[in-house]
């Protein structure tokens, strides 16, 4: 796999793997701690040089699965982590970035994550009640001390990544964007071509939906997030098809499947774009980093475009309480 360059010359492989959904969202893990510990390693064979965990993701077990898993490798990975929730009694009960509250997790991750060094920090969500400027100087000390490489944001607006990085530089910003997703267009993808910065899309197969395996029929397990989500009711589901449908036959065309399109059509947007998609299987692996050979042409990304922004997409992408965390 070829690789890409997010800000500060952070340079990662074009396609990465988010890691959360091996310990919560998604429902049952089919596959034992060991099973994963064998996919985590197995990405990296393939050639994905670029993990994302947080310690909310359990919470800590993730970090821990990560850690265990990428120290026989670490000096070929880039392991991204992330702060700013209140976690008590094991659950997230709002937010905290003070930065006392910064510096207690850098130093819990690195002893999860079996390392020296973070590579990427990211505030999770951006904190109302601490100025962004306290927590980019606090992230900038860590980086001093040698705790931590790079720093990052994850949902924030614009006009907080201006005020962050002027204090210290912003390496990526990780925010959802996909083919429906496309919130961050207007404002923030501009911020960052303007100021150097990298973007990191989570969900890039909108949790699924994109790659064709999820419809008005599909029943999700207990613990699946998927079920609390407007955007996943049965009704919004169908109504989202035809983007869905859309993408598998410009897929059928490049030979490709419906996820290495959606993935191939992020790719496209920008140099600076490295999407991080999750799986707990292998062969998803395989398949997510194939991608980076599907060659789209202008007319098929056109295609696309027009489809998503005339059909739209019906539904929130979080419910009520979460979407309140972003933008901020």
């Amino acid at each position: 796999m070829h690789t890409r360059t997010l800000g500060q010359g952070l340079e990662v492989s074009a396609v990465g793997l988010g890691c959360m959904g091996m310990s919560q969202s998604y429902g049952p893990n089919p596959g034992s701690r060991d099973d994963m510990i064998g996919v985590l390693r197995a990405a990296v064979d393939r050639g994905v040089s670029f993990f994302d965990t947080a310690e909310v993701y359990g919470p800590y077990v993730n970090e821990e699965l990560v850690g265990e898993a990428l120290e026989p490798v670490r000096d070929q990975v880039t392991i991204a982590t992330k702060f700013g929730w209140n976690i008590q009694d094991a659950k997230s009960v709002g937010l905290d970035s003070r930065p006392e509250q910064i510096r207690a997790v850098a130093d819990a991750s690195l002893k999860r994550l079996r390392t020296d060094v973070i590579d990427l920090f990211y505030q999770h969500r951006v904190d109302p009640d601490v100025p962004i400027e306290d927590v980019a100087g606090t992230v900038g000390e860590l980086v001093a001390e040698g705790k931590v490489r790079h720093f990052g944001l994850s949902e924030a607006s614009a006009a907080t990544i201006r005020r962050a990085h002027a204090v210290f530089p912003v390496t990526a910003l990780q925010s959802e964007y996909s083919l429906w997703t496309r919130d961050p267009e207007a404002e923030v993808l501009p911020t960052l071509a303007e100021l150097g910065i990298g973007f990191v899309p989570f969900s890039p197969l909108g949790k699924g939906f994109l790659t064709g395996t999820v419809d008005q029929t599909t029943s999700f397990a207990d613990g699946d997030v998927r079920s609390t989500i407007p955007r996943f009711t049965e009704e919004n589901r169908e109504a989202n098809h035809a983007l869905v449908t859309r993408i598998a036959t410009v897929a059928e065309t490049r030979r490709a499947t419906p996820g290495q399109v959606a993935l191939a059509w992020l790719l496209a947007q920008h140099p600076w774009i490295v999407p991080i998609p999750g799986t707990r299987r292998i062969s998803r692996i395989e398949e997510n980093a194939g991608s980076t050979a599907v060659a789209l042409s202008a007319d098929d990304i056109a295609d696309l475009d027009t489809l998503a922004q005339s059909v739209g997409v019906r539904g929130d992408r979080y419910n009520a309480v979460h979407m309140g965390y972003v933008g901020r």
